[in-house]
């Protein structure tokens, strides 16, 4: 499609080849308080149109340096198995093709499909999780695909450890499977940000490669309140810049998504919030 309907409304008729490939993919199927998740990539699109280019932190115009393409929106299948199907061909493809996925979705549970062919390709895989919620119960509403369960459904694959960041709302039936599975899991609780150790998160990331998975909740609810469960006492912008820059300088980086955007009409600073975060995300995986 042109881009200039795509993310960053840049027309891609620079001569690069293209790095990196946004997905647009609004999977709405078990969002359990607010809705309106399957809009979040329309207008992260749209919010992205104005987003300023130049990065000063980089000192350049990132885009020029990566390319970014966009795929054109399709139609999502009403089954959330043959959906997550979908997004994993497509990554696989996108993969195949040694091109960078950055998903924009949707409701959490996209994060299983979108990882299946990472967790194929690698031998191991080291799943970068930024969220209000643990997402570890083994399901939700009797639905074990739920947007509440997507990052136990990535643990599922043996070859998968996982570090979260932001963590300040789990359910009792979740304590058990995170102590049993303490090898491969290790969280940053938001009750103890003032004492996190990032030499330590350093340490963790340091030459793995990774997935990241960013669930917009992990932003404190006076910064992002446009999600369908919002929670007090989550992350701000600088500190998020600072954990992610950690991340693309010590580890390798193979693909992302952006999930749990719920706009609110009228307020698109929350849409422009994420656009900003899904452009530097990029940035700092192809510049640092």
């Amino acid at each position: 499609m042109s881009n200039k309907k795509g993310f960053l409304g840049i027309d891609n008729k620079f001569s690069i080849n293209e790095k990196a490939i946004v997905i647009p993919f609004g999977l709405e199927k078990t969002v359990s308080y607010g809705s309106g998740t399957k809009n979040g990539p329309k207008e992260i699109i749209k919010a992205s149109h104005q987003v300023e280019l130049y990065d000063e932190e980089f000192n350049c115009e990132p885009f020029k340096k990566i390319g970014i393409k966009t795929i054109k929106p399709f139609k999502i299948n009403n089954n959330i198995k043959i959906a997550l199907n979908q997004i994993s061909e497509l990554n696989e493809r996108i993969l195949s093709k040694k091109k960078f996925p950055l998903t924009l979705g949707g409701e959490h549970s996209i994060t299983p499909g979108c990882i299946k062919p990472f967790v194929k390709k690698f031998n191991k895989i080291l799943i970068l999780h930024f969220d209000a919620h643990a997402d570890l119960r083994n399901s939700y509403n009797n639905q074990k695909f739920s947007h509440a369960s997507a990052i136990r459904r990535c643990l599922d694959h043996k070859n998968v450890s996982l570090v979260s960041f932001g963590i300040r709302n789990i359910s009792k039936e979740e304590v058990p499977y995170l102590k049993k599975n303490s090898n491969r899991i290790e969280i940053f609780w938001a009750k103890d940000k003032k004492k996190w150790n990032l030499k330590k998160f350093k340490r963790i990331i340091s030459n793995k490669t990774v997935y990241l998975t960013f669930d917009v909740d992990g932003f404190d609810s006076s910064l992002m309140p446009a999600t369908g469960t919002p929670e007090p006492g989550g992350l701000f912008w600088d500190e998020t810049l600072e954990i992610l820059k950690i991340a693309a300088k010590n580890s390798n980086i193979v693909g992302a998504d952006i999930n749990e955007l719920a706009p609110i009409k009228g307020f698109n600073s929350y849409n422009f919030l994420v656009a900003k975060l899904a452009y530097k995300i990029l940035s700092y995986k192809f510049l640092t």
